[in-house]
């Protein structure tokens, strides 16, 4: 496009409407002009498993923003993405406007960037945390005992429920659609207590390489089941790119970097009518993503 022609764009008061499939090569190239390592099969299942909308002038798409439901209550929205020459135009606020009209009154979490967290507060989202993103290619991830009586073994086609269950309580959102989904593109290790799963991790592709996530475990002081889980995936994927997103207050993050997974970028997770009810009992030491939470 001739600077003509973009400046002319740019003047143009842009155009909201839903997201839809076709729309994935645009967000993607949108992504990648931030350098967000987002693939086009990554945007393609978040599309699918939430709803989106787009701005758009006379250049193309230049801002998108999705939400995902979560049950009849709570929801998560991310990917709240504008082109570094809309920026500053209002077009991230309206894209905002439009998910919390979606979402009515429903307990919403969101992940924050610094330069997206003022915008966020000014909505009504308040600061719950923090997620600390590791990621690298070079570890040697030690043996972890685990307590008596307690295994790994590969998620089963039966552990599905479980898997929800656990899923759900340990996040406080409900799982039950998206969860199979993330089944179906990921690999999963399961954490087993003479035929009682307690936790599991999965792994799966992602942006440069492959994510841990979800990591869900028992809760102790040691978070000794969590880190046999995410050692797991790692023993087996020595010299691959792994990333993972960590609760703040997992205190797994120190460990992590002691393997080599370095701590890239902190964000600010934030949520707007209420908090999640989560369980004490067991928890999630890694998050799916910083989008779907």
């Amino acid at each position: 496009m001739s600077d003509l022609r973009e400046k002319e764009a740019q003047s143009e008061a842009p155009a909201y409407r839903p997201f839809t499939a076709d729309d994935i090569g645009a967000a993607h190239a949108l992504t990648s002009e931030l350098n967000w390592p987002h693939r086009a099969d990554d945007w393609r299942f978040v599309a699918e498993a939430g709803k989106g909308f787009v701005a758009e002038d006379a250049s193309g798409v230049v801002g998108t923003a999705f939400c995902w439901k979560y049950g009849r209550d709570t929801a998560s929205l991310g990917m709240v993405i504008v082109s570094p020459s809309r920026q500053g135009s209002g077009i991230g606020r309206r894209l905002m406007e439009l998910l919390l009209d979606e979402l009515g009154e429903r307990t919403t979490i969101l992940h924050a960037t610094p330069a997206g967290k003022p915008l966020y507060e000014k909505l009504g989202f308040r600061e719950i945390g923090t997620i600390h993103q590791h990621q690298g290619a070079a570890f040697q991830p030690p043996l972890v005992s685990l307590p008596p009586g307690e295994r790994l073994r590969p998620i089963g086609a039966n552990d599905a429920p479980r898997l929800v269950e656990l899923a759900s309580r340990a996040s406080g959102l409900d799982r039950s659609a998206l969860l199979p989904a993330l089944l179906d593109a990921a690999s999963g290790i399961a954490l087993d207590r003479d035929g009682e799963l307690l936790g599991f991790a999965l792994f799966r592709r992602f942006g440069r390489g492959y994510a841990i996530g979800p990591v869900v475990a028992p809760d102790s002081a040691d978070s000794s089941r969590a880190k046999a889980l995410i050692s797991h995936w790692l023993a087996l994927n020595a010299g691959v790119f792994v990333r993972i997103d960590t609760p703040g207050d997992s205190g797994l993050s120190e460990w992590l970097e002691g393997l080599g997974l370095a701590r890239v970028d902190t964000v600010v997770k934030m949520a707007k009518n209420g908090v999640l009810a989560v369980d004490r009992e067991v928890r999630q030491f890694g998050i799916i993503n910083q989008a779907i939470c």
